[in-house]
């Protein structure tokens, strides 16, 4: 089996976007070489990483709560693994044996926090799908960062997709993600993870645990009164249905102006950030000035940059928007032409 008949396979199965990285790559050239997230510590027969992505539709980023968007979160990662499974299995029935990584895990002999045996982030971007955004989510060019990824990790050698080497993300002079994040968590093409989980895990294992240490040290009338606190209900719908267990505030991900999506569908009711502070225009313009000054930058270092685009923005986002326009007024006379006739 050839790549482009891997990805067409992909593709068919209900993948919005698939690219492939290469296993020799993936392993030389971890996210963090102390916790190497590599297809090797898997299995060392792995000679590809097919990559899939499922969007987010963007219909729930429209609405009053974030739990639309998380009951979507819990959909499209289902269908992901409805799809990669099947992949994998055809891989696998034409003679390679091939399996599937999980979307959202935790690998507690690595470190703490979210951290996974593989990085799906960073698969996408090796797999030349997008590059990392100001809030190291990973933008691409047709969905900006409303998507998830997955791997199909395969004993079949296929020829890899060349990373996208143009920064995708505007970068400092945009900082609409850090503007609208809730707990001013973005940092220079990083995350704080504690102050992102305040938000985006409300109803996470972190909050469960401090829950229920504050339940045992209780009396016994405070703790009739927690038995009946909303948040035991929200505990018990994050185990049932996930919501707010994870990627519960969808903020960053809505402002993000990469993506015809966005052009298509967020533009008109995202424009305006009401978190947007002074302190955090600050922020954006001292981060602006280290670029430009060519300030060390943990999140630009010399590792690092590989996954944020070594050649910088160069106008990608401008281009997209200007030809997603020029498509959309093409539409609107030939609909007027049609109505003529």
């Amino acid at each position: 089996m050839e790549a482009a008949e891997v990805k067409q396979l992909a593709l068919d199965l209900g993948a919005d976007l698939v690219g492939i990285a290469s296993a020799k790559t993936l392993n030389a050239f971890p996210p963090d070489p102390r916790f190497p997230q590599t297809p090797e510590r898997i299995s060392p027969h792995v000679k590809s990483v097919i990559v899939l992505v499922q969007r987010i539709p963007v219909g729930a980023f429209r609405c009053k709560s974030n739990v639309p968007v998380q009951y979507l979160d819990m959909m499209v990662l289902r269908k992901m693994d409805k799809v990669s499974y099947r992949l994998a299995e055809r891989l696998e029935q034409a003679g390679f044996p091939s399996f599937v990584t999980a979307a959202q895990e935790t690998d507690w002999n690595y470190k703490r926090a979210s951290y996974g045996r593989l990085s799906t982030r960073h698969l996408g971007i090796e797999a030349g799908l997008g590059t990392f955004g100001l809030e190291v989510n990973i933008l691409t060019p047709e969905f900006g960062p409303r998507i998830y990824l997955t791997g199909v990790l395969t004993e079949l050698e296929l020829e890899a997709d060349a990373p996208i080497t143009e920064q995708v993300c505007i970068g400092e002079s945009c900082s609409r993600c850090l503007y609208s994040c809730p707990t001013d968590a973005v940092r220079h093409f990083g995350i704080d993870k504690r102050a992102c989980a305040q938000e985006a895990q409300e109803f996470g294992f972190t909050t469960i645990l401090k829950y229920w240490e504050k339940f045992i040290d209780a009396d016994a009338e405070e703790q009739r009164q927690m038995i009946v606190d909303r948040e035991l209900f929200g505990f018990w719908q994050g185990l049932l249905r996930v919501v707010g267990s994870f990627g519960d505030c969808p903020r960053c991900l809505a402002v993000c102006p990469v993506g015809n999506d966005y052009h298509a569908h967020l533009a008109d009711i995202q424009k305006k950030i009401p978190e947007k502070t002074d302190e955090k225009v600050a922020k954006a313009k001292g981060f602006k000035e280290a670029r430009r000054n060519g300030d060390p930058v943990d999140g630009l270092n010399d590792w690092n940059v590989r996954w944020v685009g070594p050649e910088g923005y160069q106008g990608m986002v401008a281009r997209q928007l200007q030809d997603f326009k020029k498509k959309q007024r093409a539409m609107a006379e030939q609909a007027e032409k049609d109505a003529e006739q």
